[in-house]
């Protein structure tokens, strides 16, 4: 770095912090990135590469019009994200979703942080709280924050932390799966019309699935993992199940829209396989997160149709995910109020997604430099999938029952006035984009 300007400090090389140092360089500020990997490794990273995708592959929907997450994709675009600059250049098939070859998504998102002029990484932990002479710090360390930082903010902002579970879909070559039963189609023919291999089965083969699922040994916890509550957003299939025979039939395999080439009738399931990679040899099993020991899932996966002589390049998992009780410690800048030099960033915050922890990263970065450089930095209107977000963690959401959230319609104002249903969330992303377009010019 040949900048004088003090350096704005990153803790954690996620996709929060990656983003939030793209967006902190790109504004003349220099950035120290500190991550801990490889020198000390987390129970989920598999490399010490930069934004490494951990879980699923996905960005989920692109549709800025009618998802809300889709609508926070072009919102970041229009910031000059290098997270979706970056899944957009190593996008995969995936119907109306945004997929990424994981390896080459991360390569690219280290590439372009390590080529930077004004952004530096250092491979290190930082245990405890960052030193008094880091006046201006984003702690983007996720939800594998490490034993003593976490404990360290835990004693600053005086709130027992809250943990979730995240788990890891298993992911399949596809030349074991059988195309005499599979079949090419996304749901309803979108995207490209044949994204996604789906597997079908009768009632029968669902019953028994079922009862396997029910009856399927799982894995032991480990003492701090117990009566740890799951995310809503991410449960595992195997708890999906234990809530009523019917409950995947209407989650992630449900078989509307979907329609066999080598059966009459409608299936009564469907499992649905994401292309995982650029090259597509590599599937993952969407919704399948799981608890399921190895054999057990090689064991109970292999009984779906099509899978009989599957080869898994990965199996699932299950790990402890922490995140910070926001709406009480944190102001609506990001900042702990017990110490504003401190803002934090992504899955830490209790938002829930890939995007969604990008964002805050990219949000941190703004108004971290913003006001390295002397400005007042602001939140971006709550019309905007940014502004909501920001509202819904740092006060729009109710302390006591305070859970990770990921972006959606529902956080954002209503609009007022008669208006058909259909076209209620295509207004609100317009008025979003216009509102993002006003902010973005106030910044300078």
């Amino acid at each position: 770095m040949t900048n004088n300007t003090k350096p704005v400090h990153i803790i954690g090389g996620g996709l929060a912090g990656s983003e939030a140092a793209w967006q902190v360089a790109s504004r003349g500020v220099p950035a120290i990135i500190h991550e801990m990997r490889p020198v000390r490794k987390t129970d989920a990273h598999h490399t010490d590469g930069l934004a490494e995708l951990v879980c699923s592959n996905s960005f989920r929907s692109d549709d800025a019009e009618n998802n809300a997450v889709g609508l926070l994709h072009e919102e970041m675009r229009r910031m000059n994200s290098l997270i979706i600059a970056s899944a957009d250049k190593h996008k995969v098939p995936a119907g109306s979703a945004l997929a990424v070859d994981r390896d080459e998504f991360s390569a690219e998102v280290t590439k372009k942080l390590e080529d930077h002029a004004l952004i530096s990484i250092e491979r290190e932990e930082i245990v405890g709280l960052p030193p008094k002479e880091w006046d201006n710090v984003i702690i983007a360390t996720g939800p594998l924050t490490s034993p003593a930082l976490s404990q360290a903010i835990l004693d600053l902002c005086g709130e027992e932390g809250l943990a979730f579970f995240d788990a890891i879909a298993p992911i399949v070559y596809k030349d074991s799966i059988d195309f005499d039963t599979a079949w090419f189609q996304s749901r309803y023919d979108k995207g490209e019309g044949a994204d996604y291999i789906n597997l079908p089965m009768n009632k029968e083969q669902y019953d028994c699935f079922i009862e396997a699922l029910n009856t399927g040994e799982k894995a032991d916890f480990k003492q701090w993992e117990k009566d740890t509550p799951y995310f809503e957003g991410c449960m595992p299939i195997e708890v999906m199940a234990e809530r009523g025979p019917e409950t995947l039939r209407f989650g992630p395999m449900k078989p509307v829209g979907l329609q066999s080439p080598h059966m009459e009738g409608r299936c009564h399931a469907v499992v649905q396989l994401r292309q995982d990679n650029k090259l597509g040899t590599l599937y993952n099993m969407v919704g399948f997160q799981t608890k399921l020991t190895y054999g057990e899932q090689t064991r109970i996966f292999k009984s779906i149709p099509g899978l009989e002589n599957a080869q898994f390049a990965r199996l699932g998992g299950l790990h402890r995910n922490t995140f910070i009780n926001s709406p009480m410690v944190l102001d609506n800048l990001m900042r702990m109020k017990a110490d504003l030099r401190l803002r934090f960033a992504g899955q830490i915050t209790g938002v829930e997604g890939y995007v969604e922890s990008a964002a805050m990263g990219l949000m941190t970065g703004v108004m971290a430099a913003t006001e390295r450089l002397g400005g007042m930095p602001g939140t971006p209107p709550e019309t905007t999938a940014f502004g909501a977000l920001i509202n819904h963690i740092t006060g729009g959401a109710d302390v006591k029952t305070f859970q990770p959230m990921n972006v959606n319609f529902g956080l954002f104002p209503v609009i007022e006035g008669k208006m058909k249903k259909k076209d209620r969330k295509p207004a609100k992303a317009a008025r979003a984009l216009s509102a993002l377009s006003e902010w973005k010019n106030s910044l300078g």
